[in-house]
């Protein structure tokens, strides 16, 4: 019985560890927002889902997935969307999506930076994105914005009408 007993408090006791190391599991509200500019280009990616476990209090066990359905890209112009979709560009028959994973966060003077793996096609690099989190009760926002280079990833060739630094804004309403 005595054995029983110790066994029973060990449980309590690893599930009680284990309750205060979760972080929170923020639901992507709808009115999400990402946008991307460049020279000679501007738009949206209207489709876009998250994971997102986020504590300010436990970075070390915060965690982002997320992905961008690259056939929702809207650039206001259907030949400037054809084109993108295409082989040259992203090449979206054969890599639908982008997909960014978290590795750690860090608390930063203007917010939090998150460092990771982006992957656009079929290159894959470390980054780190600098973004703010605000929250209010059972709701949050997450606000980024931040620079890539197109070449880096193989989108488009070089030069050309289209910039090589794509500003992204993203905006990322949360509920819990």
């Amino acid at each position: 019985m005595k054995k029983i007993g110790f066994f029973m408090a060990i449980l309590l006791l690893i599930g009680g560890v284990f309750a205060f190391t979760q972080v929170k599991t923020w639901k992507v509200s709808k009115d999400y927002s990402v946008e991307f500019s460049a020279k000679g280009v501007n738009g949206i990616f209207k489709t876009f889902s998250a994971t997102i476990n986020f504590d300010e209090a436990k970075l070390a066990a915060s965690k982002f997935v997320m992905t961008i359905d690259v056939n929702s890209i809207n650039t206001g112009n259907g030949l400037q969307n054809k084109h993108a979709l295409g082989a040259e560009w992203f090449n979206a028959e054969k890599y639908p999506n982008i997909k960014f994973t978290s590795s750690s966060f860090e608390k930063t003077e203007k917010g939090y930076s998150v460092k990771g793996k982006l992957q656009v096609k079929d290159v894959t690099k470390d980054v780190t994105i600098p973004f703010t989190f605000t929250k209010s009760g059972s709701k949050g926002k997450f606000v980024s914005s931040f620079t890539i280079e197109r070449s880096d990833y193989n989108v488009g060739k070089p030069g050309g009408d289209v910039g090589n630094n794509i500003k992204l804004n993203v905006t990322i309403p949360v509920t819990k």
